[in-house]
C-alpha cells in the first residue's frame, strides 16, 4: 500500500513538473488536508454518539434481550455457535451498527467479534464457516439509515442529503440476500467435498 501511495504521489510530482505547475502543488496539498480534517472531525462525532448508544444498551441489557429475539435466524446463520456466546453479542452490534450505517463505528464490535469467533476455531489457521458467514454479511453490509453517507453529504453542501436512502437500501438487501445465499451454498458444496475427501 505504501508503494501504491508513493506511485501516485510521485506521479502527481511528475506530472505537475511536466506541465509547469510545480507551484500548484502546496495549496491542493493544503486543501486537501484541512478537507480530511473537517471530514475526520464530523466522523468522530459519529462514531462517538454511537459507540455511547452501544455502551449504554449493553449496560441496560437490551443487547441480551435483542440477541434472545434474533435467536432463531442466528442460529440458522451460525449453527456452530453455541446459544449465549459473546461472539454473538458482537455479531449483533456489529450488524446493528451497520445497518444504521455507522461503518466506522462497526468496525471494534467485528474485530472483537472475529476474536470471539477465533476461540471456537478447532483449526486456529483456517476460517470456520461462522468466520466466513458474519464476513459475507458484513461485507455486503444491509444499510437501513446510512447515516455516515447522509452526513458526510450534508457537509458536502447536499440539498437534499437523505435522497439516497431508497436506493441504498435496495442495494444493501439485494447484495446481503446474494451473500447470504452464496454462502450457503459454498457452505454445501464445501461440506460434501470435505465428506468425500
Amino acid at each position: 500500500m505504501n508503494g501504491v501511495f508513493s506511485f501516485f504521489i510521485l506521479g502527481g510530482i511528475f506530472v505537475a513538473a511536466l506541465n509547469g505547475k510545480l507551484d500548484s502543488i502546496t495549496p491542493a496539498v493544503m486543501a486537501s488536508t484541512e478537507s480530511a480534517v473537517q471530514r475526520a472531525i464530523s466522523l468522530m462525532g459519529i462514531v462517538s454518539l454511537w459507540l455511547g448508544v452501544a455502551r449504554v444498551a449493553e449496560a441496560s441489557g437490551l443487547i441480551d434481550r435483542m440477541s434472545r429475539i434474533i435467536a432463531p435466524l442466528f442460529a440458522w446463520l451460525f449453527p456452530s455457535i453455541p446459544k449465549g456466546h459473546p461472539a454473538l453479542g458482537c455479531i449483533l452490534m456489529n450488524l446493528s451498527a451497520n445497518m444504521l450505517g455507522f461503518g466506522n463505528a462497526a468496525t471494534p464490535f467485528g474485530l472483537k467479534a472475529m476474536k470471539e469467533l477465533q476461540k471456537l476455531n478447532r483449526h486456529p489457521d483456517t476460517a470456520t464457516e461462522a468466520m466466513c458467514t458474519f464476513l459475507a454479511i458484513n461485507t455486503s453490509g444491509v444499510t437501513l439509515v446510512p447515516a455516515t453517507i447522509i452526513a458526510l453529504r450534508a457537509s458536502a453542501g447536499s440539498k437534499n442529503p437523505s435522497e439516497v436512502v431508497g436506493t441504498i437500501l435496495f442495494a444493501t438487501i439485494c447484495s446481503t440476500l446474494a451473500a447470504i445465499a452464496l454462502d450457503y451454498v459454498m457452505r454445501i458444496l464445501n461440506r460434501k467435498r470435505s465428506f468425500w475427501g
